[in-house]
């Protein structure tokens, strides 16, 4: 058995829930609990956590493939698996259809068009951002509970967002991509319609899924070691 050191592209991947494989640059894999096993004829390599956390990019271009509810829901589980003090489970997803994903991509244009002062403009960028988001392949808004309780809110802020990285990192796992967006749209009272959100609920991130037709390269960072202070 020979380990296969680096994973496959992200872009040249596909997953098919109806056989439980995944193709990748004409190389199928097979899922067997949480490991990732690759198969070159008789060689096999275990992508592990660390490739998948390394793997993870914001994908801003996706092939038009919609993903299917069992995809979908299999990144979903991931998501609800993460730390969260006195196990409030604040989370809730709201997977967007074609519909909801128009209508809040009216807010958003509309949001980004007032810059504009010709009218004109102003409406075709709206229309232009609507199409954007209804053509996407998946979009799910990650909400959380608003406790009453100020320290509660803030860990189940944190948790949250935990679920978001969860569902990044899953996605990756199965050949899928995401976009994780946020901004002050999410409150805004038509974009709070147009994903269904409860009251009491506050929306922390709105997640794009899907096939990545374009994977970017990764972006410089600042290292660990710079930003960390060893204490006595």
């Amino acid at each position: 058995m020979e380990t296969i050191a680096s994973p496959p592209r992200l872009a040249k991947a596909a997953y098919s829930s109806t056989t439980g494989e995944c193709i990748v640059d004409e190389r199928r894999l097979d899922w067997e609990g949480d490991r990732r096993l690759c198969k070159f004829g008789k060689r096999k390599g275990k992508m592990n956590s660390l490739d998948l956390l390394s793997s993870r990019r914001s994908i801003r271009e996706f092939k038009a493939r919609e993903l299917t509810r069992t995809e979908i829901e299999s990144v979903l589980e991931h998501a609800v698996a993460v730390p969260n003090h006195r196990l409030t489970q604040p989370w809730r997803f709201y997977v967007m259809g074609p519909e909801s994903r128009r209508a809040f991509g009216l807010v958003l244009g509309g949001r980004k068009a007032r810059k504009l002062e010709n009218s004109a403009a102003a409406e075709a960028l709206m229309q232009k951002v609507a199409d954007e988001h209804a053509s996407l392949p998946c979009m799910i808004a990650v909400a959380i509970l608003q406790n009453e309780n100020p320290e509660i809110r803030e860990e189940d802020y944190a948790a949250g967002m935990m679920a978001v990285q969860n569902i990044a990192i899953a996605a990756v796992a199965v050949g899928l991509g995401t976009h994780i967006k946020t901004g002050a749209v999410m409150d805004d009272p038509g974009a709070r319609e147009a994903i269904g959100v409860a009251d009491g609920e506050r929306v922390i991130a709105m997640v794009n899924v899907g096939e990545a037709a374009v994977v970017p390269a990764a972006k410089p960072r600042r290292s660990a070691s710079e930003v960390t202070r060893w204490m006595a």
